[in-house]
């Protein structure tokens, strides 16, 4: 009786694969820590490449429209009482009109009563007195805050000044406009430093002057 036979080569093949599938699947398959994604994808799977955001969104975003209010506030409203925000909404035409005028005057005017306020404040400070003090470390401390609250009213005293001047501009209606070209300094400017004579360029080119000249 002949026993058939089964190849070698047959039986193999099927366990063989079978460990190769085994070995392919994603299970056993290690996983990168650094790698971007949590999941790893098997050796036979198409790759995946990322499709970059559409700017067009960004891009197609409406333009900020101003506060009709804020445009027409300083027709009902004090110059006084303004805020930032409505006189820089105001007209070009209105520039330095009588509301911009007392709405700077009162910014000067507490920008003033608070350097005279922290002046009283340094006068007090100063009247203590270091020698009571026994460590000779805090005593230093004391002495050097002393020094520096000095340095700082110094400053203040110049800008006091300054303040001083630009009152006395705007009785004179002389008040927004660059001391050199006679052109509007601009009302961001002026906000953001009440007691400016000279406009952006201005200042530029005077700076530049002192660094090339050391004047």
């Amino acid at each position: 009786m002949n026993v058939s036979k089964t190849p070698a080569s047959k039986t193999a093949a099927p366990k063989a694969s079978a460990k190769a599938a085994k070995a392919a699947s994603p299970a056993d398959t290690p996983v990168d820590a650094d790698a971007p994604d949590s999941t790893v994808a098997a050796p036979d799977s198409p790759v995946r490449h990322s499709t970059p955001t559409s700017t067009s969104n960004q891009n197609s975003r409406p333009a900020v429209k101003p506060d009709p209010k804020l445009a027409s506030a300083w027709k009902t409203k004090p110059g006084a009482e303004l805020t930032d925000a409505e006189v820089l909404a105001m007209p070009d035409g209105e520039y330095m009109n009588d509301k911009q005028v007392e709405f700077f005057r009162a910014k000067l005017t507490q920008l003033k009563e608070d350097i005279l306020s922290n002046a009283g404040e340094t006068t007090e400070h100063l009247r203590e007195d270091t020698s009571i003090v026994p460590d000779p470390a805090d005593r230093a401390t004391i002495e050097e805050e002393h020094a520096l609250e000095l340095r700082t009213r110094d400053r203040e005293r110049k800008l006091l000044k300054k303040i001083m001047q630009s009152l006395s501009r705007l009785d004179n209606g002389e008040y927004g406009y660059c001391d050199e070209t006679g052109e509007p300094i601009g009302l961001g400017r002026l906000i953001a430093r009440p007691t400016a004579t000279l406009s952006l360029e201005a200042q530029q080119r005077r700076e530049l002057k002192q660094k090339m000249f050391g004047d």
